[in-house]
């Protein structure tokens, strides 16, 4: 287990030691979220690695990773625990069989820890070996409200209340990250629990040092090619911009097609890696994509 970072420029080292490249603002706010035991909020469009943080600061520090994935009609129960049912119907008809436990003895220990199912939200506030895990809520926005409203009161107190076992609190809070992709408004009163930071599209120079990291066997030329490329093509008016996973996919393809540089026929033939929607594919396709590639090699002649 890894000590937590002391300094803005730890946290930027400790992410960097897990293989994510951060800015100066995201490396603040993490260190500030360590620091106070703060739940960090994350907001920004799909893709440009708010989920990855929560894997990032797991792995730097050697703690677990819990997730709780979101998605409408997530309720209480499912985040906090469950009952093992079918565990409980074998156990009555074997009590049914042997006939050697009374009513109220059965119904204790049907209703005992043996069958308690933790789900995310009770595994994270539970003591762990290696310290606090790091929970990670992943689109908090996929929730409706009652179930916003549930966890700004387990978030607040960091405990969750069980009937028949009563109140359990977590000793030392779990390093809490909560993403949101903006598909909906979440209420002030759950930001206002956490820090906040919006995580944008990285600019050219951090997006090639993400490249050099995560696809290194991209040769130095085509990785600026793809990042100048997917640079130009997220000013374009796209239904769905690509993402850092899309720009880091996209490379990977063209490395296993033994590219070394973009050709417009390359672009064209492998934009199922980079788009995901076929509108955007069928639009920038043929000539655009030449057009396109045009601009870029000539900017990165220019600037060489």
């Amino acid at each position: 287990m890894t000590d937590l970072p002391k300094t803005i420029d730890a946290a930027e080292a400790l992410l960097s030691s897990a293989g994510y490249v951060s800015d100066r603002a995201l490396a603040t706010v993490v260190f500030l979220a360590l620091k106070l035991g703060r739940p960090l909020f994350l907001e920004g469009e799909a893709g440009v690695g708010k989920t990855e943080i929560a894997h990032a600061l797991a792995s730097a520090l050697g703690r677990r990773l819990i997730r709780l994935q979101c998605y409408e009609g997530l309720d209480a129960a499912q985040a906090v625990y469950e009952r093992n049912y079918p565990a409980q119907m074998i156990e009555i008809r074997l009590a049914e069989i042997a006939g050697d436990r009374d009513r109220d003895s059965l119904a204790s220990e049907l209703f005992s820890e043996r069958f308690l199912l933790r789900r995310p939200l009770l595994q994270a506030m539970q003591p762990h070996a290696d310290g606090p895990p790091v929970l990670l809520i992943d689109e908090i926005d996929r929730t409706d409200e009652p179930f916003e409203a549930f966890l700004l009161e387990a978030l607040g107190d960091f405990q969750v209340t069980i009937p028949e076992l009563g109140t359990i609190r977590a000793e030392t809070p779990p390093i809490t990250i909560i993403t949101s992709n903006r598909t909906r408004e979440v209420h002030d009163a759950l930001k206002r629990r956490c820090l906040y930071h919006w995580v944008d599209y990285p600019d050219a120079t951090r997006e090639l040092a993400i490249l050099r990291s995560r696809a290194p066997e991209a040769v130095e030329q085509l990785s600026r090619e793809i990042i100048a490329f997917v640079q130009r093509l997220r000013s374009e008016d796209l239904f769905k911009r690509p993402g850092i996973a899309e720009t880091i996919d996209w490379a990977r393809a063209l490395v296993a097609l033994d590219a070394l540089a973009l050709t417009p026929e390359l672009v064209t033939d492998t934009l199922g890696a980079l788009l995901k929607y076929q509108d955007d594919i069928a639009r920038f396709q043929g000539s655009q994509a030449g057009r396109i590639l045009d601009e870029v090699k000539a900017g990165l002649k220019a600037g060489a």
